[in-house]
């Protein structure tokens, strides 16, 4: 007798894996109306940043709207995921930024591979 394994559509798939899910720092960022806007309908799944705070795949961002003109937050936030690094120095990111890939799923751990028990 054989048996399959199931198969799991995309929506489930883990996006990426960390090597260590006890440490994930938080990261509070700064971000513009218009970037948050866009992050929020699923249109900018990454960010150009300065890389002072040594972003890592598995950090968790909170995006906090900032009103650049009154220099205020406006109380809304989002919260993603790092899911890729680019660092500076590559493609054309100037030495001292990266790209980050955000996700809206938490990372699972390396070797997981049944994400129901996740």
């Amino acid at each position: 007798m054989t048996t399959s394994l199931p198969t799991y559509s995309d929506a489930i798939t883990p996006q990426f894996q960390i090597t260590d899910p006890t440490h994930r720092p938080t990261h509070d960022l700064k971000t513009w109306p218009a970037c948050f806007a866009a992050v929020k309908a699923g249109n900018k799944p990454f960010d150009v940043r300065r890389n002072e705070e040594n972003f890592q795949v598995g950090d968790l961002l909170l995006l906090r709207e900032f009103e650049p003109d009154s220099e205020q937050y406006t109380g809304r936030t989002i919260t993603r995921w790092v899911s890729y690094v680019l660092e500076g120095g590559l493609f054309g990111v100037q030495p001292g930024w990266c790209v980050l890939g955000f996700s809206q799923l938490a990372p699972i751990p390396t070797g997981l591979t049944d994400i129901r028990l996740w």
